[in-house]
């Protein structure tokens, strides 16, 4: 995966002339995964890195500060894709590869993930999937349903709701069951190219890193 992104990050005099460079950077008060804390609660800084080829394919780097109170710090993640807006609804599909860095055993964390977005507005629909989740060994896939309701010019609210599911509850369970669900609402807008965000996440677990959270994030791109 790290050879595939650094090809596609620098690749080619041809589609270099084509290509667009992005960065970004947000402050959050809380890194939600599906709805699960990766910071037990704390705020996180998340930078990235987005190469786009200008033809549908694009590829990225993202970082964020992370804390499962075992020692692991850091979680720094690559991903590959393509995009393609047919007549009437778009397209994603890529593989995302996560690394956890901290201690000599944050690597035992890393695993990668699938990912189809299919999008027609104001609707998407996104599925994802890893046969290695938090290399625990079992097959792990979420699906997620969301709608976009522009409130007025510059504010979005979007609502979405997604089922986490385990395949395998002996390799890797949600307090004891195979699955859980996640929803959320979230009201963003931008302001002086700061995207804004709050949202209210709730989920059917009940233990510390599932409990019902506001996220508060700022965002901005270079």
């Amino acid at each position: 995966m790290k050879k595939i992104l650094a090809t596609a990050l620098v690749c080619c005099s041809p589609l270099s002339a084509l290509a667009n460079w992005s960065f970004d950077l947000t402050v959050t008060n809380n890194y939600l995964f599906n709805g699960v804390s990766q910071t037990d609660k704390k705020a996180a800084v998340q930078p990235g890195l987005l190469w786009e080829a200008g033809n549908g394919f694009y590829a990225g780097l993202w970082g964020s500060n992370v804390d499962f109170g075992e020692g692991t710090k850091v979680e720094f993640d690559g991903y590959l894709g393509y995009y393609h807006q047919f007549n009437h609804f778009g397209m994603d599909i890529g593989l995302s590869q996560y690394t956890y860095h901290g201690r000599s055993h944050s690597s035992d964390l890393n695993f990668r993930e699938v990912y189809l977005i299919l999008n027609r507005n104001p609707f998407e629909l996104s599925f994802w999937y890893s046969d290695d989740y938090f290399g625990f060994g079992g097959g792990h896939y979420v699906i997620k349903l969301a709608r976009s309701f522009q409130l007025s010019p510059g504010w979005t609210l979007q609502l979405g709701i997604d089922r986490s599911h385990s395949t395998d509850k002996n390799s890797y369970d949600w307090e004891g069951k195979s699955n859980y669900y996640h929803a959320e609402a979230i009201l963003s807008t931008d302001l002086a190219g700061f995207i804004i965000s709050a949202g209210l996440h709730t989920t059917t677990l009940k233990d510390r890193w599932g409990d019902d959270a506001f996220v508060l994030s700022v965002g901005r791109s270079f």
